[in-house]
């Protein structure tokens, strides 16, 4: 039976949760199994260690801190503005999700605060500073041999 090691192209089925067992997102939702490398950093750190070992058809759940998922809410990516600063036809509501043109790159960001006409937009990942729990199933491995290991960190 095959076990999931760094280097190895895994498929997974997996169900993500928030630690009331709210889900944010499933493979099911995708029509298909995750596939990913093992150890490559494709992945966050808590899921990537969690799939590695995993045996072909053995199913887990973990729960996964901040720090092994998408890390503690940031304050540096919390930017206030002001809500002249939007396009005319566009009324800035709580939770509203945009794109920003930041130094030529586009970022995601969410209405986190209105107060008055200051406008506080929210960079951080929307499941930063959150406990995830996943459950897991390895339904697929393809040893390293087989993939392009220039790909994988040192």
């Amino acid at each position: 039976m095959s076990i999931a090691k760094k280097g190895d192209l895994v498929k997974v089925n997996y169900t993500g949760k928030l630690e009331d067992g709210t889900v944010f997102d499933a493979s099911e939702n995708h029509g298909r199994p995750l596939e990913f490398i093992v150890g490559a950093g494709q992945m966050i750190k808590g899921f990537d260690l969690a799939v590695e070992s995993m045996k072909i058809g053995e199913q887990k759940t973990v729960t996964l801190s901040p720090s092994e998922a998408y890390g503690e809410v940031k304050e540096e990516y919390l930017l206030t503005v002001n809500q002249s600063d939007f396009p005319d036809n566009v009324v800035p509501n709580i939770g509203d999700r945009f794109t920003v043109n930041v130094n030529n790159s586009q970022i995601p960001v969410s209405v986190k605060s209105i107060d008055g006409d200051a406008v506080v937009l929210d960079a951080n990942n929307e499941l930063a500073g959150k406990t995830l729990v996943f459950d897991i199933e390895l339904v697929d491995v393809q040893p390293g041999d087989a993939v392009n290991r220039d790909i994988l960190p040192d």
